[in-house]
């Protein structure tokens, strides 16, 4: 059992995200190492995912890399919102023929096995397609409260993306364009679900740094890593973690970062609070009047903590970038106020925009 302090914590897991002093040199190995990166519309400063990849590769990242990469390199993949490294891919595909797993789905796929074969067919013969190009032969329509109800293509497309029966193959704007899996995917080998697991628990601890054996559900992407890596207790944390042995060194030099709302460093709000002191909500679906921090407020982070929040805006028909507020959850000192001024000059130099001078505000 390892015995921590919340900085040791801290540190484990800044490095483990890849957002220490020690910048990473490439795209697919960030990926790689993170696992994936989220895919979110939302562009009020930058795609999350473009968002994730400056912050670990600095300038030199580029959002033509990621489609690169995906639609030509054919190095990464999507799947569920999730762009993930190709040689992850088999992990993914485990157990992917006794999907769905709710039984009124499967019950609506048996149904509409002949729209099934159908949507395979034409693909092979006229993909790539988007969904508004597959005919709808179904029999059964999709029946729904929410949004996707009736849409039983798209319907259809998404539970055979997760068996692994169709695949991505590129995006037009946000559209997805749609073909037969080996047009996309590279021959792969598909390990048994329970060795997928203990692979993924590996790989995902591993991004982590540090993580409860079981967590409460996140969206997207699981945060528990089973009995991956090592027991440890944090000091003045209840509970016990798993730690990856391999961040036990204490090494750690930090520096400044601004983070995507979707980083993984602050995705669970739980081990933020927990291991950083870091109270969070993405405030995008509240009321302008219930916001404390902004639409799509940044945390930042300095060397081992996250020490407050900038609301800013990609103001693209002026070419600005709008510093609205800065939130300071701790006093900032004139060293990491420099650092964070600097690092928004950074952000809009990579977004190609000017930078108006900020507006500060103390944290609430």
């Amino acid at each position: 059992m390892h015995r921590l302090t919340k900085k040791q914590a801290r540190r484990i897991a800044v490095r483990a995200q890849l957002v220490d002093a020690s910048r990473p040199k490439d795209l697919v190995s960030v990926v790689r190492h993170l696992t994936m990166l989220q895919i979110d519309p939302t562009a009020a400063v930058a795609p999350s995912a473009d968002l994730v990849a400056w912050s670990r590769l600095g300038s030199t990242y580029e959002p033509a890399h990621l489609k690169q990469a995906l639609e030509v390199e054919r190095t990464l993949f999507e799947l569920d919102a999730l762009i993930r490294p190709m040689s992850d891919l088999g992990l993914y595909l485990a157990g992917a023929e006794d999907r769905p797993g709710y039984e009124s789905t499967r019950a609506w796929l048996r149904d509409n096995d002949r729209f099934r074969r159908d949507i395979i067919d034409v693909l092979a013969g006229k993909g790539p397609l988007t969904s508004r190009e597959i005919p709808d032969t179904s029999v059964v329509p999709w029946k729904s409260s929410g949004w996707t109800h009736n849409r039983n293509v798209t319907q259809m497309l998404e539970l055979l993306l997760t068996r692994g029966e169709v695949a991505i193959a590129e995006r037009v704007g946000r559209e997805r364009v749609w073909d037969i899996p080996e047009r996309v995917y590279p021959p792969v080998v598909v390990p048994s679900v329970d060795e997928a697991d203990v692979t993924k628990n590996e790989r995902r601890l591993a991004a982590l740094g540090i993580a409860r054996q079981r967590a409460r559900a996140m969206p997207m992407e699981p945060v528990h890593v089973g009995e991956a890596g090592e027991a440890a207790v944090v000091d003045d944390v209840k509970g016990e973690w798993r730690v990856d042995p391999r961040y036990l060194d204490d090494e750690f030099e930090g520096r400044t970062a601004l983070l995507s709302p979707f980083d993984r460093l602050v995705h669970d709000r739980v081990r933020a609070q927990e291991l950083f002191d870091f109270e969070y909500t993405l405030e995008m679906y509240k009321p302008v009047a219930d916001r404390r921090w902004g639409y799509f407020a940044l945390p930042i982070l300095h060397h081992d903590r996250l020490v407050g929040k900038i609301d800013a805006t990609a103001d693209r028909s002026a070419s600005l970038l709008h510093v609205n507020a800065i939130h300071a959850d701790v006093r900032f000192t004139r060293a990491m106020s420099r650092a964070i001024d600097a690092e928004l000059t950074e952000l809009a130099t990579w977004l190609g925009l000017d930078r108006p001078s900020a507006k500060s505000s103390a944290a609430r």
